[in-house]
C-alpha cells in the first residue's frame, strides 16, 4: 500500500504482541481499515514467554488489585468458549506453609476468588489433605485447590491475527518501522521489510504503540514524543524440566520472599516452572535465564517436592521482558500487572495510543479499551464483538480431548499422540493439510516428532512462519523433540527468502 493513490489505514499498529493483535483484532471486526507490523515474528517476544496461563492472578489480591482479579477472573470463561482448541481448564494446588499466609487469609482469597466474577464451567476452590502418594514433600499436609485455565500464548497471538486477516486487516511480520511522523492529520509511517529490504510508506489516521518492552524506544526514537509514564523494564524467567509428577493439576508454591512459583504439567513429560521477577536494562530481545535464576527456581521445587532437581535437569529454559508502568512499589513482583493507556493527537487529529503494562489474560479487555476510547474519532464504528466470537480453528470444538476422537475417527492412519497435537494446536484448521491425505506419507517430508512438510507448507502459507524457530518454539514446541533441525531448515530455505 503506497504513499499515495490507495486507501488509507484507519488504525496502524506497531507490535505484533498479543496487545497489538488483540487492539487491531478488535478494530478490524468494528470496521476499520487496520494495519499491523512487527519486526520479528508475531509473539516473538514476551508474548510466547508468559506462563501460559489465563488466570485471575490470586496474588495480586495481596495488592489490593480488585479491578484487574475481577476482569481477569472473567476472561477466563470467555477463553474456555473463545479458543476451545487451545484453552482447557487447570486445577492449581497450593501447599500450605502456615509461617507465609495464615490459612484464614487464604481461604478468605480463595472464596473472594470464587465470588469476584462469575463461574459457569470452572470448579469451586476446595481444602485438600495430601496422602502418603503425594508428590510433595511429608512436611506437607494441608493445601487448597482451585481452578484457572491453560493455553498456548503463541498460538493465542497467531490465531488473533488470522482472524484479523479473515477481517481485512494487513499483517506483515519481520517489517521494522524505522520512522513515524504527524504531517497534514494524518501519521506518516515508513517501514522496511527485513526479509527483502524493499521500504514503503503509508498513512494512518491512529498510530498504535504495541510494543511491549520496546514502547519507550518507539515512542522516543521511532516516534520523537516523550511519554508521561515512567517505565521500569522486569524480566521473568522459566525452566522446562522432566515431569516433576504425573498428575494433570499444577503446583502454585509460596517463596519466602513473597512470590509465587508455578510448576505446571508440560507436553505430558515434562514440568514448566516460572517465573522469576527480576529488574532488566538492555535489549529484551537478548533476555535470557540467568543461573541465578535457575538455581532459584530449583530451589523453590526443591523445598516443596520429594523429587529434587538441579540445573543439570533443565531440558529448556526461556525469558520475556514486560514493560510495566513503575509504580510505588519497592519490588518488582509488587508493581501491577494492570495495563496503562496513555494517548495523545495533533488538534483532534492523528491520535497516538502507547499501550503500558498488562498481560495476556486482560487481552482482549485492553482492546476493547482501545477501541472505544477511539470511538470518537470514528463515528459509526460498530459494538464490541471479540466476547462472543471464537477465534480460527474452534469452530466446532469442544475441547481437545473430543476433537482428538473426531480427527481419529476421519484420520484414522494418525496415531493418538499426533491427533492429539492436532487438535490442541489447530483444531478444525488441522483440515487445511490433512484433508487430502490418506495414510502418515502422504503429508510428505517428515522431520521428526510427527512434524512433515505439508503442515509446514501450511504454517509458511497461513501462519506467517518464517524460520525455524518460528516452527518449532512458536507455533508448535517441537523443538523438545527429536526433530532434524537441519533437514527443516534446507526446506525452509527452498521455500523462503533467508532471513
Amino acid at each position: 500500500m503506497g504513499n499515495s493513490g490507495n486507501p488509507i489505514f484507519d488504525l496502524f499498529v506497531i507490535g505484533g504482541g498479543i496487545n497489538g493483535v488483540g487492539i487491531a483484532n478488535d478494530a478490524a471486526g468494528r470496521g476499520l481499515k487496520v494495519g499491523l507490523c512487527d519486526k520479528g515474528d508475531l509473539g516473538g517476544a514476551t508474548s510466547s514467554a508468559s506462563s501460559k496461563l489465563i488466570h485471575g492472578g490470586l496474588r495480586y489480591l495481596e495488592h489490593f488489585d480488585f479491578r484487574l482479579v475481577k476482569e481477569a477472573l472473567a476472561e477466563r470463561e470467555v477463553m474456555l468458549k473463545k479458543a476451545p482448541h487451545i484453552a482447557t481448564p487447570m486445577r492449581f494446588c497450593l501447599p500450605h506453609r502456615p509461617q507465609l499466609r495464615p490459612a484464614w487469609l487464604i481461604r478468605t482469597g480463595l472464596f473472594i476468588y470464587d465470588h469476584l466474577s462469575r463461574r459457569t464451567t470452572l470448579p469451586s476452590c476446595k481444602m485438600v489433605d495430601f496422602s502418603q502418594v503425594s508428590p510433595l514433600n511429608p512436611a506437607f499436609k494441608k493445601g487448597f485447590e482451585y481452578s484457572d485455565v491453560w493455553i498456548d500464548d503463541a498460538r493465542l497471538v497467531v490465531l488473533n491475527a488470522m482472524q484479523l486477516k479473515q477481517l481485512g486487516g494487513d499483517v506483515r511480520t519481520y517489517t521494522e518501522v524505522l520512522d513515524a511522523s504527524r504531517r497534514e492529520g494524518h501519521w506518516h509511517i515508513h517501514w522496511r521489510d527485513l526479509k527483502s529490504g524493499a521500504e514503503e510508506t503509508v498513512r494512518s489516521r491512529v498510530l498504535v504503540n504495541a510494543a511491549g518492552p520496546w514502547v519507550q524506544q518507539v515512542l522516543e526514537s521511532t516516534v520523537g514524543i516523550a511519554g508521561q509514564k515512567t517505565v521500569c523494564l522486569v524480566k521473568g524467567s522459566h525452566i522446562v524440566v522432566p515431569a516433576m509428577h504425573n498428575e494433570r493439576r499444577a503446583f502454585i508454591l509460596q517463596c519466602d520472599d513473597g512470590r509465587i512459583v508455578f510448576v505446571l504439567p508440560y507436553l505430558n513429560e515434562f514440568s514448566l516452572v516460572g517465573t522469576t521477577d527480576v529488574e532488566f536494562s538492555g535489549d529484551p530481545s537478548e533476555a535470557s535465564c540467568s543461573s541465578e535464576e535457575v538455581n532459584y527456581l530449583c530451589g523453590i521445587v526443591n523445598r516443596h517436592f520429594n523429587r529434587q532437581i538441579s540445573p543439570n535437569d533443565v531440558i529448556w529454559s526461556y525469558s520475556g521482558v514486560r514493560s510495566l508502568c513503575q509504580d510505588d512499589a519497592k519490588a518488582p513482583q509488587a508493581i501491577t500487572r494492570d495495563y496503562a493507556i496513555e494517548m495523545n493527537d495533533q488538534d483532534g487529529k492523528a491520535p497516538l495510543v502507547s499501550i503500558f503494562g498488562g498481560k495476556l489474560t486482560t487481552y482482549r479487555k485492553l482492546g476493547e479499551a482501545v477501541v472505544d476510547e477511539l470511538a470518537s474519532y470514528f463515528p459509526g464504528t460498530g459494538p464490541c464483538w471479540t466476547k462472543t466470537s471464537v477465534l480460527p480453528g474452534g469452530e466446532g470444538v469442544l475441547s481437545p480431548a473430543t476433537y482428538t476422537s473426531e480427527l481419529l475417527k476421519e484420520y484414522p492412519w494418525l496415531t493418538k499422540e499426533q491427533a492429539l497435537r492436532y487438535s490442541s494446536s489447530y483444531g478444525s484448521l488441522a483440515h487445511c493439510f490433512l484433508t487430502k491425505a490418506s495414510s502418515f506419507s502422504d503429508l510428505g517430508e517428515h522431520f521428526g516428532a510427527g512434524l512433515t512438510s505439508k503442515e509446514v507448507d501450511y504454517l509458511i502459507e497461513s501462519e506467517w512462519a518464517c524460520s525455524v524457530e518460528d516452527i518449532l518454539w512458536r507455533r508448535s514446541k517441537l523443538g523438545l523433540g527429536n526433530v532434524e533441525v537441519q533437514s527443516l531448515g534446507r526446506y525452509l530455505e527452498s521455500r523462503l527468502p533467508v532471513l
